[in-house]
């Protein structure tokens, strides 16, 4: 009998990749795929997939996609609730959370609160809503299995029995080391930041991803994301995590254990490979990536992240030390800061400075509700805006 998914965020990178991934597997049917604007490319999906839904989360859109669809069996949806809908579905088996930034916090949770399985790429939900998110997936009973590569490498250097990453102790664990490919200005020197454009922050040496994550990736905010991840999902303290740079984009992660054994996660930097290991967990599926072949590759390099080169990074280990709505306040600092950057507004020097004042002007505190949440991710955007208008881009 066939596994039912719903994709949220089905038209960027990410969903592309998980629609090429269950293509090669008849034990798998979508069920429904989502989009935030694009109904052309949705379109296509839903003509080449058959879901039983897509949602629109553009309203204003949903017309368009119904007269796209006319004489399919696909229901259209619409709008926050439509995701979210679709996201909690009695009969959604497995549900892959790949809507960009913030937009993608509410439907993640109806999953979680549903009890699915659920394939986390999108990193801002959890960083966002921390314990809370993670104390709903305890709750629930949900089963969450990261998708970013880093994440995922971990995912598969713990025990196997060790899999279900919620609630388990770490004490054989002595430490975590993520690894970042140090994006397109590894080696650009510092006094050509403030002229770099959108199109080179978005052309990254390794990886194929949509605009937002690539320019974090430029900037290491990525990896400072991922660091409070790592912290939430695996239950481990931030003195336990440590960033390596390694340009090849080979070795995704890696977990050091108490007796010196360090166990790493190797294989071609392609997102195919932890989709179909958490479509598939505990079993192994066939991605569609060719074998990796270490002797073809040039030497795997490592390096000491430079944190003047790359500001963003320790924003986000602070904010992972600090707990509470820092990374909520973080995370929003970011998404708007970036947005500034990617329309021409802000300039890619000048990033980490609106987040930084934004950390400093907004005072951290417990959360205890979603309402915390997204009230102190409004306030750090509208923030975030205006310090934008007023700094010389």
């Amino acid at each position: 009998m066939s596994r039912l998914v719903t994709v949220l965020g089905s038209t960027g990178s990410i969903g592309q990749s998980t629609l090429d991934v269950i293509a090669r597997h008849s034990s798998y049917e979508i069920f429904a795929l989502t989009a935030n604007n694009d109904v052309t490319t949705l379109t296509t999906q839903c003509r080449s997939f058959n879901p039983r839904y897509a949602v629109i989360a553009n309203s204003a859109l949903q017309k368009e996609l119904e007269v796209n669809l006319k004489g399919s069996k696909t229901i259209v949806l619409a709008g926050e609730e439509g995701l979210e809908w679709v996201a909690s579905h009695t009969e959604a088996d497995i549900v892959m959370a790949a809507i960009v930034g913030a937009a993608g916090l509410r439907s993640t949770l109806a999953a979680v609160n549903a009890g699915k399985k659920i394939l986390l790429a999108n990193k801002e939900s959890l960083v966002m809503a921390g314990e809370y998110f993670m104390r709903s997936v305890r709750e629930s009973g949900a089963q969450l299995l990261p998708i970013d590569s880093e994440h995922n490498a971990i995912f598969q250097c713990l025990p196997v029995s060790q899999g279900h990453v919620v609630g388990v102790s770490r004490d054989d664990v002595r430490r975590v080391i993520l690894t970042a490919s140090g994006g397109p200005f590894l080696d650009t020197p510092l006094g050509q930041f403030g002229d770099i454009t959108p199109d080179q922050a978005c052309r990254h040496p390794r990886w194929k991803m949509g605009r937002k994550i690539s320019v974090d990736s430029a900037t290491l905010m990525n990896k400072g994301l991922e660091y409070i991840e790592a912290c939430l999902l695996f239950n481990l303290d931030p003195a336990q995590l440590q960033v390596l740079v390694h340009p090849q984009s080979i070795l995704h992660s890696m977990v050091e254990y108490t007796d010196g054994s360090v166990i790493a996660q190797l294989a071609n930097p392609d997102m195919r490979i932890p989709i179909a290991c958490g479509l598939a967990w505990p079993q192994r599926i066939e991605s569609g990536v060719r074998s990796l072949d270490l002797a073809s590759e040039a030497p795997l390099e490592f390096r000491q992240p430079d944190l003047e080169r790359f500001p963003c990074l320790q924003l986000g280990i602070d904010a992972a030390k600090a707990g509470g709505t820092a990374p909520a306040i973080l995370n929003a600092a970011n998404e708007t800061a970036v947005a500034g950057f990617l329309e021409g507004r802000l300039r890619f020097n000048k990033i980490h400075c609106v987040i930084q004042q934004v950390i400093s002007k907004i005072p951290c505190e417990g959360v205890t509700s979603l309402d915390i949440i997204q009230d102190v991710d409004q306030r750090a955007r509208k923030l975030a805006n205006d310090l934008i208008v007023k700094t010389n881009i």
